[in-house]
């Protein structure tokens, strides 16, 4: 995700004339910025903040994904905060469903659980 002050100047440009022109969506902008902003900065303490004024707005999906937020709170601020990421095992369960994937239907699991290791 790109930082919103990053834009390239055409589509900050763009972005411009059509906040003009739709009230909602300039709501929805500044929203999303304030959102990006904690994403890239790791501001998760700006969180609880961030999902009340939205859940004042009359912006119903933004409100409906606030909400779904707000389920799993403690998780989604961690995530917002904290430098880990589960990138490397994410990469790992890929891997092995593409493998499991290409050995559907034609062999064992004994070929499949081989194939598994030696392919590290």
């Amino acid at each position: 995700m790109t930082h919103p002050e990053h834009l390239r100047a055409e589509d900050a440009d763009k972005l411009h004339r059509l906040r003009e022109r739709d009230l909602e969506l300039d709501r929805l902008t500044l929203h999303v910025r304030k959102f990006a902003v904690m994403m890239t900065g790791r501001h998760g303490d700006r969180l609880e903040d961030w999902i009340t004024n939205v859940e004042r707005d009359s912006l119903a999906p933004l409100a409906g994904f606030a909400r779904n937020l707000r389920r799993d709170f403690d998780a989604v601020r961690n995530g917002l905060t904290l430098p880990h990421n589960s990138g490397a095992v994410e990469g790992n369960i890929n891997r092995l469903k593409m493998l499991k994937r290409q050995m559907f239907g034609r062999a064992s699991l004994d070929l499949l659980r081989k194939r598994v290791l030696l392919t590290r």
